[in-house]
């Protein structure tokens, strides 16, 4: 019998950045459990095959291109989600991009696109959700934060900056919205295996180094992250809100000393 306690089935989710990785697998996610997906996207091929293929597991996947630096396409897309399903119980913002490089050698360019879209852009998207969500009385937000803000890494500075303001962004909203029965929590991956990062990850002294500091000692799965952004979405953390949930094998937990005990 399944527990209507975890239960997204028949809830409105949107999911920017859902054409791939993470966004797309927890787009498949909420698709196969009885959600009502909509996933956004910059561009529309890309955007159009990932609905196409998730629609293939469950609900219909509407896809709505969006440049969440583009208010106009923002508004345009509630607005369309809106009168086409009434309401948006689930915001999923997982729209981001990264460069690794040293601090001195980022141009004005690359961290304001940096900055722009993974910080800039989810308030965005969360502020216009949330205005519709504050006329409900009713929402969940789940920001998709980073394992650089338990400590960054070398080498993406402009990034840990962005996703460490994305979870002062969580917990400010959380505090300002829970009057309105709106509740926003985090979800920070760690070492994932997406198709952005298995470059980096088929590099066997970067595999190694993975392993040996993830207590799980293995890497993250896209799939690992559905759990708990269904759980964050459900009744089940009905009294959650402001909190970031690190997904990360352990990570966090402490550092791993290059000696057996």
């Amino acid at each position: 019998m399944t527990d209507k306690l975890f239960s997204v089935a028949e809830q409105v989710a949107l999911v920017s950045g859902g054409s791939r990785g993470i966004g797309f697998e927890l787009a498949r996610g909420f698709a196969t459990r009885g959600a009502q997906v909509i996933i956004t996207g910059r561009d529309e091929a890309t955007l159009s095959a990932a609905a196409e293929e998730l629609s293939q597991h469950g609900n219909l996947v509407t896809p709505i291109v969006c440049d969440v630096l583009n208010v106009d396409e923002i508004r345009c897309c509630v607005d369309t989600v809106l009168a086409e399903f009434g309401r948006i119980d689930t915001l999923i913002n997982v729209a981001g991009v990264n460069k690794r490089q040293a601090a001195e050698k980022f141009t004005v360019e690359e961290y304001d696109t940096i900055i722009d879209v993974n910080l800039k852009g989810a308030f965005l998207m969360s502020q216009e959700v949330g205005k519709r969500m504050i006329e409900q009385h009713s929402g969940t937000q789940i920001n998709i934060d980073s394992l650089n803000t338990y400590a960054p890494l070398k080498g993406v500075l402009p990034y840990a900056m962005s996703k460490a303001g994305m979870k002062m962004m969580t917990r400010g909203l959380a505090l300002e919205w829970g009057r309105y029965g709106i509740r926003v929590n985090s979800l920070a991956p760690g070492f994932t295996l997406t198709d952005l990062t298995r470059k980096l990850w088929s590099d066997p002294k970067m595999l190694k180094w993975g392993k040996e500091n993830t207590p799980l000692e293995r890497m993250a799965e896209v799939e690992d992250m559905v759990g708990t952004a269904i759980f964050l979405a459900s009744q089940a953390s009905a009294f959650m809100t402001g909190q970031t949930l690190y997904v990360d094998g352990g990570i966090s937990a402490g550092i791993s000393w290059p000696m057996e005990l």
